[in-house]
C-alpha cells in the first residue's frame, strides 16, 4: 500500500515534518510517501494562500495516480481542495481537519481546535460546521504564531501548550485538536503535559486513510464525485485541463 501525504505548500521542512508524523503511526506494510507541489505558497493562512495552493495539489494528485497511489492525505487544517481531490483520485482522499475532528468525536463529548492565526478560527469553525461538528466542537483558539514560525520559534511549544490548557480548562472538552500540520511534532509533548488527549489530524488522517485501503473502500464515483468532465483549460491554467 502506498500512501502519499501531500503539503499542499511549499515548504519542504515542513513536508518532512508532516512525513515523520504520518510515518510514525503507520502499518509496517505501508510506504508513506511526503511531498509538497513545486508551486504555490510558502505558507497557508488566508483564502487567498488556499485557493492558490489547490492547482498545485491537484497536480500532486494527478502524479499520484499515474503513480499507482492507494490513498492520500491533504496536510493542511483548511483541507483546500479536498472536494476536487475526490474527484481526481480512485482511492480515499482525507483532509487532516476532517480525520482530526473526527478521531476527537471518537473521544469525549466534546473537543477545542487550537491554530495558528487569528485570521484562521473562522475557516476552523466553517469545517467543523461542514463535516457535522458544530455542537461538538466547543471552541476555536489561535496562538498569534504564524505558520512558518512554528519551526522557528523557541517559545512555540510553550505558546501552542498553554493555549491547549486554556481551551481544555475554558470549554471543559475532552480533547483538542491542533489545527495545523505544523503542530504535528508537537502532540506528543503536549499530551504528556496536560494529561489529556491531544489529536494530530496529520496521524489520524493516515490510519484512516490506511483503513479505508485495507477495508477496499474509496469515494463514490456515481454522481458528484465522478470524474470532471474532460474540457480545454486555457492561459496559465492549461496544463490543468483534463
Amino acid at each position: 500500500m502506498l500512501i502519499r501525504v501531500i503539503n499542499p505548500n511549499t515548504t519542504a521542512s515542513m513536508t518532512e515534518l508532516i512525513g515523520r508524523s504520518a510515518r510514525a503511526v503507520a502499518h509496517p506494510g505501508t510506504v508513506v510517501e511526503a511531498v509538497n507541489p513545486q508551486c504555490g505558497p510558502v505558507s497557508i493562512e488566508s483564502h487567498y494562500d488556499e485557493a492558490l495552493a489547490v492547482p498545485g495539489l491537484l497536480a500532486e494528485i494527478r502524479r499520484g495516480e499515474q503513480d499507482g497511489v492507494s490513498a492520500y492525505v491533504v496536510a493542511c487544517f483548511g483541507d483546500p481542495g479536498l472536494d476536487a481531490a475526490r474527484e481526481l483520485a480512485r482511492g480515499p482522499v482525507i483532509g487532516i481537519a476532517e480525520a482530526g475532528m473526527h478521531a476527537a468525536a471518537f473521544l469525549g463529548r466534546g473537543f477545542s481546535v487550537v491554530t495558528t492565526l487569528e485570521r484562521t478560527t473562522g475557516r476552523a469553525w466553517d469545517l467543523a460546521r461542514a463535516y457535522g461538528f458544530g455542537e461538538r466542537c466547543l471552541g476555536v483558539y489561535s496562538c498569534d504564531i504564524p505558520v512558518l514560525a512554528l519551526e522557528t520559534d523557541p517559545q512555540a511549544r510553550a505558546v501552542v501548550t498553554e493555549q491547549c490548557r486554556r481551551a481544555l480548562e475554558r470549554d471543559g472538552s475532552d480533547a483538542v485538536v491542533l489545527g495545523c500540520a505544523g503542530m504535528a511534532d508537537l502532540c506528543a509533548v503536549i499530551e504528556d503535559a496536560l494529561g489529556s488527549p491531544i489529536v494530530d489530524g496529520v496521524a489520524a488522517a493516515t490510519v484512516f486513510a490506511e483503513s479505508l485501503v485495507r477495508l477496499g473502500l474509496a469515494t463514490g464515483k456515481h454522481s458528484e464525485f465522478a470524474r470532471p468532465p474532460a474540457k480545454p483549460y486555457t492561459g496559465v491554467l492549461s496544463a490543468w485541463g483534463l
